[in-house]
């Protein structure tokens, strides 16, 4: 007889390609669906089983079961971790691989931050450069408007002059002509 362990290993193989081909483990009337060929798996089994048992001797059931579990990978139980070590070791990766990201974006802030301190150095130094320009040029302007006020104030004078001078002129003539 084949012990129960060796067909749960065997079991195990066939239901994993059950997804891909008779059904999906959703929608109606799935369990239904599992229950049928559970049921035909165990009956084609039993069978072979049942017509195997009585034609075979004990050391061809032993060297069978030996073939069939030389088959079928064995999980290795040195190698495996709790369940919670291993969430554990998974929320651990996830928290360093959050604070990798936050340290990213962190340095990504602190550099757009010089940045912005450097270019709004940049414009203050500017525009205190071209403050000082357009006050020099006012400056540069109202000596201009002063020198030009003075001198039409001198041709209005000269202006005012020559009238006098030419009344004066034209009263000698009229008194040397007449």
């Amino acid at each position: 007889m084949i012990s129960d362990e060796i067909l749960s290993r065997q079991f195990t193989p066939v239901m994993q390609g059950l997804a891909q081909y008779e059904f999906a483990y959703k929608g109606d009337n799935y369990k239904k669906k599992v229950h049928e060929i559970s049921n035909a798996w165990n009956q084609n089994h039993i069978m072979k089983k049942f017509t195997a048992n009585r034609m075979t001797t004990l050391e061809y059931d032993w060297w069978w079961g030996k073939r069939v579990n030389d088959n079928v990978p064995m999980s290795s139980q040195e190698n495996t971790l709790p369940i919670e070590e291993q969430l554990l070791k998974l929320e651990v990766e996830k928290m360093r691989k959050g604070k990798n990201k936050a340290e990213e974006d962190l340095g990504n802030l602190k550099t757009d931050y010089k940045k912005l301190r450097l270019s709004i150095r940049t414009i203050i130094r500017n525009s205190k450069i071209e403050l000082k320009t357009s006050l020099n040029k006012i400056e540069e302007l109202k000596e201009k408007i002063e020198e030009l006020e003075t001198a039409l104030q001198n041709c209005e004078l000269r202006a005012e002059l020559f009238e006098t001078n030419n009344e004066y002129w034209k009263e000698q003539l009229q008194c040397s002509q007449g």
